[in-house]
């Protein structure tokens, strides 16, 4: 079993009382002669009543306001008057909100006109406490933890399944960032947690495996959000939690590892969206559970850690190609590590994080962390996190810097502390606490550029239905 895991849910328990997207260029490339295109994007969250000046270039002023209902999430969308030609650069400025000071920021503010129209400035209002800040948001209609949120195309999260006291959960939830609200959407045919959610080229997502009342779990499920349906598709071939699920270029969905009826896997599976199948694939050198599989720049999939069949956690990993199917060994983590993350950055390396490493009468929560050269295929030591942590949650920022977020600490206790790493520097820095400290929860980048945590444990409270947003 997922000794670990069991034991920090259940010892929470006893201890307790217990477990922007920027749109990107967008728009048609102009007809020659014509070379100017237009540079605009969208302006959410300011406060009825309110208005913010913004300036491009020092060419335009846009005086944007908002008005109506509800009082905050308006949002609108905004273009300069000037156009500029190809390979001009653009800058975004914005003043103070009036009559009411509102914490204003932007994203994806400068850049530089690429034969397309630009539709991904965006300006973001509306956190009382200000920029780097957690804010409270709608809470779930049922407390939970892992759990599985998907941003869908539409902008909304799905929330679904996850565990509580109660046990295995079915119910599935849908926020809307425009008005901070959870709705109940179609329920899973199947209660479950420790499954994986992956949303589809076709729009859809597909839940994999885990564990439910009737123990480890074959079978999948597609969610419509055109009609709010889960539908049955094609089981695997073995039963499985704690497995990983990477959408490949391909449209395909990579299951890799995890732990089932058959004790550590090594398998891995292929799930067809045309066919709505599973088919066996390359299997793993090491079979192993609580690793991070990350789709790299090189469309090679990278395994990393985890725990394997002595119990313990490792430090090799591994190289999937699906141009041939086959697994290939590449350099160790330099510290064996499991339920770590594992965060690709806009330089093409990947960053893994925390973790708990343990073995023979040994545990120990890590601060440590490392960065994957794929060109190289070698691991380096990068800064360290001010609190060690594991369970927790990393969000790629669209600055370009790392969001890590709550987990379990070193004292075996929750934390609410949140840190930002710098790719440029290397180094650690701490930004505002989550109002709940928590683990076990997600944490999802919205399309408006805020981050939403969701759910977890708290180990005082137990599970959890709160929900924040850090801008």
């Amino acid at each position: 079993m997922k000794t670990y895991l069991a034991n920090l849910v259940c010892s929470a328990f006893v201890l307790a009382a217990l477990f922007l997207t920027a749109c990107g260029g967008g728009g048609n490339a102009a007809s020659s002669p014509i070379i100017a295109y237009s540079v605009g994007g969208t302006l959410t969250g300011l406060t009825a009543g309110n208005s913010i000046t913004l300036t491009d270039n020092g060419i335009d002023n846009l005086t944007l306001s908002a008005s109506g209902v509800p009082a905050s999430g308006i949002s609108q969308t905004f273009t300069f008057a000037t156009k500029l030609p190809n390979a001009s650069s653009y800058n975004l400025t914005l003043s103070a909100t009036i009559p009411v000071a509102q914490p204003c920021t932007s994203t994806y503010g400068a850049g530089t006109i690429n034969s397309s129209n630009v539709t991904s400035l965006n300006v973001f209002c509306g956190l009382p406490g200000g920029a780097n800040t957690f804010t409270a948001t709608g809470s779930l209609a049922t407390a939970r933890g892992l759990l599985t949120a998907t941003l869908l195309p539409d902008g909304k999260v799905l929330v679904s399944g996850g565990k509580n006291a109660a046990g295995a959960l079915s119910g599935a939830e849908l926020y809307d960032p425009a008005t901070g609200v959870w709705t109940a959407t179609g329920t899973l045919n199947t209660a479950r947690y420790l499954n994986t959610a992956t949303l589809l080229q076709n729009g859809k997502v597909l839940v994999i495996g885990g564990y439910g009342t009737a123990g480890y779990l074959a079978s999948a499920e597609l969610y419509d959000p055109a009609t709010g349906v889960w539908t049955a598709t094609g089981s695997m071939a073995m039963a499985r939690d704690a497995h990983t699920a990477t959408l490949l270029p391909n449209g395909k969905v990579l299951v890799i590892g995890g732990y089932g009826t058959a004790g550590y896997l090594a398998s891995a599976e292929l799930y067809d969206p045309a066919s709505g199948t599973f088919t066996a694939t390359g299997s793993l050198v090491t079979a192993r559970y609580a690793h991070t599989a990350t789709l790299l720049p090189n469309g090679k999939v990278l395994v990393a850690g985890g725990v394997d069949s002595t119990g313990g956690t490792i430090t090799r990993a591994e190289l999937y190609d699906p141009a041939s199917g086959l697994w290939t060994t590449t350099a160790s983590l330099n510290t064996s590590r499991s339920y770590h993350t594992a965060t690709m950055l806009p330089n093409g390396q990947l960053l893994v994080s925390g973790g708990v490493s343990y073995g023979t009468g040994t545990t120990v929560i890590l601060a440590s962390a490392e960065l994957y050269d794929p060109v190289a295929g070698t691991w380096t030591p990068t800064g360290s996190m001010a609190m060690a942590r594991d369970v927790h949650t990393a969000t790629l920022l669209p600055n370009g810097k790392v969001l890590i977020a709550g987990g379990n600490g070193t004292a075996g206790g929750q934390l609410a502390s949140a840190e930002l790493y710098d790719p440029a520097s290397g180094a650690w820095t701490a930004t505002g606490a989550l109002n709940t400290a928590r683990y076990l929860h997600t944490a999802t980048l919205l399309s408006n550029g805020k981050m939403l945590i969701i759910g977890g444990f708290d180990g005082t409270s137990g599970y959890l239905a709160s929900a924040e947003l850090y801008f």
